[in-house]
């Protein structure tokens, strides 16, 4: 059985394509856009060099932040989580619960289903809460995998996972699932065997 959603209706836009900086303190976030039918979904809202690179490409597709239905957080580091604030209409999703306004609702991320299209895994690696986010699309499945990958060449051995193995069962269940990879700090890859393992 695969982790693939079975609709394939959902679209997506890399809103801004993260990093990390070997040499000296800056990182920023791949931040990206989602939507299916009338879910209008941002993924890791988090620290990017301004807010613009996140509304401006988000305002280009005709969109504001008050039309953001979901966020999906794949954990909680701040430089994936930093401008989550920004969407204050829209229900936020972590590894274990949906937050809106005051209202907290517990439910576990397997599985669970924004849309036929749209669905949340459990990927533990990078930390113990990390999820991954599934959408089919017209192309094949996207997978919105946080940092499980940070960039596309890696880093294979991640310096903050707590158990490599951990981090190497869940990269290779989202491979088995995905046709492309969209990491937490760089640009889209082919969920292929170059992927890093």
């Amino acid at each position: 059985m695969t982790d693939a959603p079975l609709g394939r209706s959902a679209v997506y836009t890399i809103l801004t394509t993260g990093y990390t900086l070997s040499t000296g303190p800056g990182v920023a976030a791949t931040v990206s856009y989602v939507s299916d039918g009338e879910h209008h979904v941002i993924v890791d809202p988090g620290m990017v060099a301004g807010r613009d690179r996140i509304l401006g490409p988000l305002a280009e597709l005709g969109l504001g932040p008050e039309d953001i239905t979901d966020v999906v957080l794949s954990h909680h580091h701040p430089d994936n989580t930093m401008n989550v604030g920004l969407f204050g209409r829209a229900r936020v999703h972590d590894h274990h619960a949906v937050y809106r306004d005051d209202q907290w609702t517990d439910r576990d991320a397997e599985g669970h289903e924004l849309t036929p299209s749209l669905r949340l895994i459990r990927t533990p690696g990078h930390s113990p809460q990390d999820i991954t986010l599934l959408a089919g699309t017209g192309a094949g499945v996207v997978a919105f995998a946080g940092d499980l990958w940070w960039r596309p060449d890696g880093p294979v051995a991640d310096p903050v996972a707590p158990d490599h193995d951990v981090l190497l069962a869940s990269r290779l269940r989202v491979l088995a699932a995905a046709d492309v990879i969209v990491p937490g700090h760089g640009p889209a890859f082919p969920a292929d065997a170059s992927a890093p393992r």
